[in-house]
């Protein structure tokens, strides 16, 4: 009987190095499939491979020789002893395979719990699977099943509402104080790596036009033609301040870049209008005393690591309704897996029954010249109707829940009672 089998390593049993190694490019992704394909003891076939993880989803009717086959081609392809790697895979079959499945597409088994971008990245292995025709009747009903998993463990749960980076945490409050940022102007104060992706995160909100002070003025040019926006010196900052809404600063000033009196100076000028300031510097480059002026917000990296902190809480939280809907899809697909394991049966117990009663009703109406082509048709009717009533209740029970959990059993019984191996 087929089997659904899992096997790769991720970012718990890998460290970095050993991910490197292992990861496939879209090229390579698509040579492994072919490959494998090729192995006789692999009948569909799936290959995820993201910075995170390595994985191959497959059937296959001999587990063994198919972990085996994985593991020598991998080895092979790369060019790494399966040693190397051995220890840090791991193996999931049947309920359990596709109960990791629908986890890693639901992001609950992500580095950072609630991330989108693995639904988006199976999604491409899947449609690399389908344009290279590795998949099947089994692993197409998996994957789509897969994504129905997802879709509900995102729109049910608030797994994916709160910001867990320093960078979205920080657009994330802005939002809160602003409502809407579309057209807010933006000071872009030093070129820290959280700060940049921050315009990023303030740029897909449709923010106004973007200012960039650097102590190196080129500097400055150059980042700013990067956001579409103006390079000003550091000495027009106090300027500045009067038209923008968001300061977002990352330095490596050893004081304030940014002080009380200077904010004070300015917030008549902008008619009390809010002003925030992200502050992502370490030493601090605002002066957290700006928080007592009216409508003047300050966060630093330490009030965002709280946010971050509490919705990694909230996240956790949501994560335990998410595990409740991918158990709810895992009892699911099994009924559908395990149902589908009964089909060659059924249909053979159907054929040989209808092969019977067809043989019998054709000596039966040959010597019955009497009877008139619509006499002939209700016979036919009630034949059929006799058929799929004496099969209805043992069609139920092979391919529902009627066998108790050894189905196998019961269809190797039927497979015996009837005969269906014979000639």
């Amino acid at each position: 009987m087929l089997d659904i089998l899992l096997l790769g390593l991720n970012h718990k049993t890998a460290p970095i190095e050993l991910r490197e190694l292992l990861a496939f490019s879209k090229e390579e992704t698509v040579a492994v499939l072919e490959g494998l394909q090729k192995c006789p003891d692999i009948n569909e076939v799936m290959l995820i491979s993201t910075c995170n993880r390595v994985e191959v989803l497959l059937t296959t009717s001999s587990t063994i020789n198919a972990v085996n086959s994985v593991k020598t081609y991998i080895s092979e392809f790369k060019k790494i002893p399966i040693s190397k790697f051995e220890d840090a895979f791991y193996m999931h079959d049947g309920k359990e395979a596709v109960r990791h499945i629908f986890r890693v597409a639901s992001s609950l088994d992500s580095m950072m719990v609630g991330e989108p971008q693995i639904l988006g990245q199976i999604k491409d292995a899947y449609l690399t699977t389908i344009l290279k025709k590795t998949s099947g009747v089994i692993l197409n009903r998996l994957l789509h099943k897969t994504f129905f998993v997802a879709k509900r463990v995102r729109s049910e749960t608030g797994i994916g509402d709160h910001a867990v980076s320093i960078s979205y945490a920080a657009i994330e409050l802005a939002r809160k104080i602003f409502g809407n940022l579309e057209g807010k102007k933006v000071l872009l104060i030093g070129a820290g790596e959280m700060a940049e992706l921050a315009v990023e995160h303030l740029i897909r909100n449709k923010v106004g036009e973007i200012f960039v002070a650097n102590r190196t003025f080129e500097r400055g040019v150059e980042l700013s033609n990067r956001f579409n926006g103006k390079a000003i010196r550091i000495e027009e900052i106090p300027n500045c301040l009067k038209v923008v809404d968001i300061i977002i600063s990352s330095t490596g000033a050893p004081n304030f870049v940014i002080v009380r009196d200077q904010v004070k100076g300015v917030m008549r000028s902008r008619r009390n209008m809010p002003i925030f300031f992200i502050d992502i510097a370490v030493p601090r480059d605002i002066d957290p005393d700006i928080n007592r002026l009216n409508n003047a917000y300050v966060y630093d990296i330490d009030d965002l690591k709280g946010v971050i902190e509490e919705n990694i809480k909230d996240r956790n939280k949501e994560s335990i309704k998410g595990e409740r809907i991918v158990d709810e899809a895992v009892i699911s697909f099994k009924l559908w897996f395990e149902g589908l394991s009964a089909v060659p049966t059924i249909v053979a117990l159907r054929d040989k029954i209808d092969t019977i009663a067809r043989t019998e009703l054709d000596k039966t109406l040959q010597s019955l010249n009497h009877l008139s082509d619509n006499d002939c048709q209700a016979i036919h009717r009630m034949t059929n109707a006799l058929i799929n009533k004496i099969l209805h209740d043992p069609t139920l029970f092979l391919k529902n829940n009627g066998c108790h959990g050894d189905r196998f059993t019961y269809i190797d019984l039927t497979r015996k009672l009837f005969k269906l191996d014979d000639g």
